[in-house]
């Protein structure tokens, strides 16, 4: 698998080195685009882009590039677009900074540029193009949504926390309530993360941190006293990031693309998640990082939310020597939105609904998809596997902002499917395989990486480093978030795993949680996923729990190292090692364990 990928990508390289003696390049710099002056460039670009597409030859490879230097991209006179972007905050108008649209066989190269955002936008967005490489650029905010601030003392009978807020923190106090102020937004922080200083870890079995700034004074300018908060685990030095609710936009949204490549591309603050790519065709990340601006950067996190995140892609999703790091959830999740059946018309035609409020309004299928039907309380498939005749939107003109579609299916629908029990549609035409390989994850909140494919999915040659929370999670839901589904095909091989599971979140069972949600496990008589090979890596770990799994028919653990350390104290409530919910087909053997880790009792069957 690994050579397939890799001869997919020297093909692409190829292509492009034969493709330059046609590349007709266009330097910014002779549209108006300058660095280190701090004019607005989000009109400029705008100009510089449509001034460009109207001139460049058909035919020809277009390459767009940057002098290196700072450029700072401000609201006013940015372009204005109405995107539905999955798991975000469906609010709109986007503000966007750098629009490529409707571009085929073009390259944009930053030279490194550092592209600076201002209030709230999405600074770059992909939309209906192909054969497009975006490389060799910083994604950045002047004043981030998340705030900083380090603990000076913190009494926990009186029930008071000083805090001294980031230099570059900008904030006002009204009637005892702290706002966190930006350009153009203010908010009050409701949670937080606390940071290790000196190591920029999370702080050991702390989680997601009430933060309480509603009976604030401050003492002297930048530090501030807050009452009415007792956190005895936010000892002096321990820096916080203080976080809003909002998630409106990612800093790179890629939607309707085909045969994307992302280089060398490294942001280091959105408010949402770092890349969301959805409904898109083939994409590879190389070195596009997640990250701080090394050891000295003053900031302690990145992202609101994810690294990365794809929904609805197919083809080949391939990311390969990133850094993720700092980010307030995960380095990756792959998965596609299960549609509730709300409606049955006649035996060809169901009426679906998108149902979480962050996701919906983006295209769901097209003709021809074939459709698996799910039973949400037990998530089994029901039904035979069916195709869509045609679909529609109930709800909008169009599928932009439509939360229902109307679909016609090319064979009669098995009587089973009803609207009034739950039951979901997944659409197994939009899914990808996947290749994530030479990443480093650290130091963030959540879990390291999230798959839900039952395409061929390789995760090899990872360093997890202090994810927090669960390494690699194999989930599955059509009763929360919507996001499908069973994995058929998972190989883990070759990663090193250092210390996770130091605190506790949502799926955290273990380093590797194989986590479908299923309500109604004790009715399931099918299994939701198979064939999972664990094999030769490495655990480094304070704690017992190494795998969970449920609902899993073929799962192999091989030729992995355990080692045992003291650098935490063991308190997770799974002491298992191996604990198993509705699982069959389970091997583990030739592993290599210390400290006791190979004794039968410690797996463990619960349940059926």
């Amino acid at each position: 698998m690994k050579k397939f990928f890799l001869s997919v990508y020297c093909c692409l390289i190829l292509c492009a080195v034969f493709a330059q003696e046609d590349t007709v390049r266009y330097r910014l710099e002779d549209y108006g685009l300058h660095p280190n002056t701090r004019q607005n460039s989000s009109p400029l670009f705008v100009k510089a882009l449509k001034e460009i597409t109207r001139m460049h030859p058909k035919g020809k490879p277009l390459l767009l590039t940057l002098c290196a230097g700072r450029y700072d991209f401000y609201p006013e006179e940015a372009t204005e677009r109405s995107y539905y972007i999955s798991n975000h905050d469906q609010d709109n108008p986007k503000i966007v900074g750098l629009p490529f649209e409707q571009l085929s066989d073009m390259t944009f190269d930053g030279q490194g540029a550092d592209l600076i955002f201002h209030g709230r936008m999405l600074p770059v967005s992909l939309i209906d193009s192909r054969q497009v490489t975006l490389r060799n650029f910083h994604i950045d905010f002047e004043s981030p949504h998340i705030g900083q601030a380090i603990v000076l003392e913190n009494d926990t009978i009186k029930g008071t926390i000083s805090l001294q807020m980031a230099p570059w923190m900008k904030y006002r106090i009204e009637n005892g309530v702290f706002y966190h102020m930006g350009e153009g937004w203010e908010h009050n922080p409701g949670s937080g993360i606390a940071f290790e200083e000196k190591t920029k870890r999370i702080v050991f079995n702390t989680s997601d941190i009430e933060v309480k700034m509603r009976q604030v004074r401050e003492i002297r300018p930048g530090i501030i006293q807050a009452g009415n908060w007792k956190n005895s685990k936010l000892v002096p030095g321990t820096v916080l990031a203080l976080r809003g609710a909002g998630r409106p936009a990612p800093g790179v949204f890629v939607y309707h693309g085909t045969n994307i490549l992302l280089e060398r591309i490294a942001v280091h603050y959105a408010e949402g998640m770092g890349l969301l790519a959805q409904v898109t065709e083939n994409i590879r990340l190389n070195k596009f990082s997640v990250n701080l601006r090394g050891p000295n950067d003053p900031r302690y996190f990145t992202t609101q939310a994810d690294a990365t995140h794809f929904s609805g892609c197919k083809g080949k999703i391939i990311s390969t020597d990133g850094l993720y790091e700092g980010m307030m959830d995960d380095a990756i999740n792959v998965h596609g939105t299960y549609l509730k059946v709300v409606g049955h018309k006649d035996d060809h035609t169901l009426v679906g609904a998108y149902m979480h409020p962050q996701s919906y309004g983006f295209e769901w299928g097209r003709s021809g998809d074939a459709v698996q039907f799910i039973a949400a309380k037990t998530m089994e498939t029901v039904a035979p596997i069916n195709y869509i005749e045609r679909i529609k939107p109930v709800d909008r003109p169009t599928y932009d902002g439509a939360k229902c579609f109307e679909i016609v299916f090319k064979n009669p629908i098995d009587p089973i499917i009803n609207e009034e029990s739950a039951f979901g549609m997944e659409n197994l035409e939009w899914t990808p395989e996947i290749f994530f390989a030479n990443n480093v994850v650290r130091n963030n909140r959540a879990r390291g990486a999230l798959f839900s494919t039952p395409k061929k999915t390789v995760v090899e040659n990872n360093l997890f480093d202090h994810t927090s929370g669960t390494a690699i999670l194999l989930c599955g839901d059509c009763n929360g978030w919507f996001e499908t589904g069973g994995c058929h095909d998972v190989i883990i091989r070759h990663n090193r795993f250092v210390n996770a599971l130091t605190n506790l979140f949502q799926f955290t069972n273990a380093v590797i949680s194989i986590y479908p949600e299923i309500p109604d496990l004790a009715h399931q008589t099918k299994f939701f996923h198979h064939g999972i090979v664990i094999e030769g890596n490495e655990f480094e770990t304070f704690d017992s729990p190494l795998v969970y799994a449920k609902s899993v028919d073929g799962l192999l653990f091989k030729q992995n190292t355990v080692k045992h350390n003291d650098d935490y104290k063991a308190f997770h409530w799974n002491q298992s090692p191996f604990l198993f919910e509705h699982v069959k087909n389970v091997k583990i053997v030739d592993n290599q364990f210390d400290k006791g880790f190979n004794k039968a009792s410690d797996v463990k069957y619960i349940g059926r």
